[in-house]
């Protein structure tokens, strides 16, 4: 029986791959730019002949590594942001070289903290409404581990975004890819989303208000918390946190 649910397993992430595949074909091909909207998921259901589901999973993933953004009652479109870079040489390395939980948490605290900071002192109204909108995102998905991890990508990415700097917001989204390829796997472990959510709240606050020091200091402890936590998961929780 478990070798059967393996099975199944198996097809549905060649499944949702042949979807990733599908849609990066099309960008590279042109026949989707930044700003493209993607056809309705029946449609693709219907031409790759896969699941709902796995159209889903497929498009979630190239949600979280950037490529893509869903809008609430609008779609998926392609996403306008900074240039994603490619995520497979950091993967291989991490990989080969077993990089380790604590060295992944201390290069995000290193990036992300200073880059809340830089947020705090540059957003943008329109940069302020995508963190904000990711924070109700992860609010409204408190039921929904995988969707509250895509919400959660999407926070550290839109606080990225905002920094300013279009090096420092390529390094987040390629880093936050390869984190969400690991962190997928054990997210159901997560516990206390609310809380979780909390602190990403007040990190949003600290970026509306212009509070630099607050926003760095409140980004660099959610970091060392969320560490600590996935750690008391165990250690097939991966390398890289919330």
């Amino acid at each position: 029986m478990e070798d059967a649910h393996e099975t199944v397993r198996h097809s549905d992430r060649l499944a949702a791959e042949l979807v990733v595949d599908h849609v990066r074909r099309l960008i590279l091909e042109g026949k989707l730019t930044k700003g493209s909207r993607l056809r309705p998921e029946r449609e693709l259901v219907d031409e790759l002949g896969v699941s709902r589901t796995s159209v889903r999973a497929g498009l979630r993933s190239l949600t979280a590594k950037g490529v893509l953004i869903a809008r609430r009652g609008a779609g998926t479109f392609v996403a306008t942001g900074p240039p994603v870079l490619d995520t497979d040489a950091l993967g291989i390395l991490a990989t080969l070289h077993g990089v380790s939980r604590a060295e992944m948490f201390e290069a995000r605290r290193t990036l992300e903290a200073r880059i809340a900071g830089m947020a705090a002192t540059r957003a943008t109204g329109n940069a302020i409404a995508a963190i904000a909108d990711a924070v109700t995102g992860m609010f409204a998905a408190l039921d929904d581990p995988q969707a509250f991890l895509v919400c959660d990508i999407r926070f550290h990415r839109a606080v990225a975004a905002a920094s300013g700097n279009q090096i420092l917001a390529s390094l987040v989204e390629m880093v936050s890819a390869l984190f969400y390829e690991r962190r997928r796997r054990t997210a159901d472990r997560q516990r206390d989303l609310r809380d979780v959510a909390d602190v990403h709240h007040r990190i949003y606050q600290a970026i509306r208000d212009s509070d630099a020091p607050l926003a760095e200091r409140l980004m660099n402890e959610h970091l060392l918390e969320a560490e600590r936590l996935q750690e008391a998961e165990g250690p097939d929780a991966g390398a890289v946190a919330r």
